[in-house]
């Protein structure tokens, strides 16, 4: 249980910045990384020692417990910057209340929302120029908490480590992604932890992602773990179809993330008076709309690539071409609005952009 603590976040700052050497034109996804970081410790039922650091190594011991049982989490968010140079996070409170949600399932402790948004405020106000400007690139942020008990034995950490840093960068897909069916690999089951940004969810991925790509695919597409039979998620995304004008998406569960963009999308559908229904969808029912021309669009959602269109679907050795995408007219909408949205180029009607001051 974490007590009612009162935040003072200390601030070091780099006397060596490397932002000169940002190139904004050519950004990579995820490789670089700004002056600062954030960082507090979790002992004795309380947050102390919040503090923002150049970006730098950590010190670990070898018998840290996160290396050993698992018990790491993260989430992911970006910062945009509008036309006039302010910037917003993107719905941030969400990203709050879902890292608290992976926290209780890992039994880890929670991260007070003042801790969270005054750490997030402050370390991107003082990293405000790693914030590129230009469309298609964002500032991405990873905030992350890790177990840091130096113990050999399998119970829950005493002692965390709250964490948060920023990578500027482009778009996650370049192009529409070919993914195929998964039906022998199982990402997340029911009682498990599928629901989370737990570490392990993203491990166990690795090898049948490898093994598909080896294949010509670029992500899979997971099927429920029982019968795979149920289209569930697709690579680390949320996973919606457009079928006969419906849009449709895997309803939430054990074994899916309630993903941020996912639930921006569906506002907007409705928004929009699309119909919309979360529900199980089989593999059978979306090969039979494409066979019957009326599987319109599929498209993965999440922070990294915000709107993946995905151009062939792969499933028992034969491929199944989906339109281009130039010719899909939900995900470009929606794409462009979220887009809109984030650049303060529209009305925020739903109040999702938390400005940094």
């Amino acid at each position: 249980m974490v007590t009612a603590d009162t935040f003072s976040i200390k601030v070091q700052k780099t006397s060596n910045s490397r932002l000169s050497e940002l190139d904004f034109n050519h950004l990579s996804f995820g490789k670089t990384f700004a002056d600062h970081m954030f960082i507090s410790d979790y002992q004795d039922g309380h947050w102390i020692d919040s503090q923002i650091l150049p970006y730098g190594s950590l010190t670990m011991s070898p018998a840290n417990s996160a290396l050993h049982y698992g018990q790491s989490i993260f989430e992911g968010m970006k910062a945009y910057k509008n036309d006039k140079g302010e910037v917003s996070l993107f719905r941030p409170l969400e990203n709050q209340k879902r890292i608290n949600i992976s926290a209780e399932r890992m039994c880890m402790p929670s991260i007070p929302e003042e801790l969270f948004m005054d750490a997030l405020k402050q370390l991107i106000k003082l990293d405000k120029g790693w914030v590129p400007s230009n469309d298609g690139a964002s500032l991405y942020i990873r905030p992350f908490l890790f177990a840091t008990d130096e113990f050999i034995g399998v119970r829950p950490s005493d002692t965390y480590k709250f964490m948060i840093i920023t990578s500027p960068g482009g778009a996650y897909y370049s192009e529409p992604v070919k993914v195929l069916i998964e039906t022998n690999f199982i990402r997340a089951v029911e009682g498990g932890v599928g629901f989370t940004k737990c570490s392990g969810n993203y491990g166990r991925s690795l090898f049948p992602t490898k093994l598909a790509q080896q294949r010509g695919y670029q992500q899979i597409m997971w099927t429920d773990a029982r019968n795979h039979r149920y289209l569930e998620e697709s690579g680390t995304m949320n996973l919606m179809f457009v079928i006969d004008d419906v849009l449709i998406t895997p309803a939430l569960g054990d074994t899916i993330l309630a993903g941020i963009t996912r639930d921006s999308v569906i506002t907007l559908a409705r928004d929009w008076k699309m119909k919309v229904q979360e529900r199980k969808i089989s593999i059978d029912e979306v090969i039979d709309a494409h066979k019957r021309g009326v599987l319109d669009e599929a498209f993965g959602t999440g922070t990294a690539a915000t709107i993946a269109d995905i151009s062939t679907i792969g499933f028992e050795g034969k491929d199944y071409v989906l339109p281009e995408v130039k010719e899909r007219i939900f995900s470009n909408r929606v794409a462009q609005e979220l887009n809109n949205i984030k650049r303060g180029k529209v009305e925020d009607k739903h109040n999702w952009m938390y400005k940094i001051g």
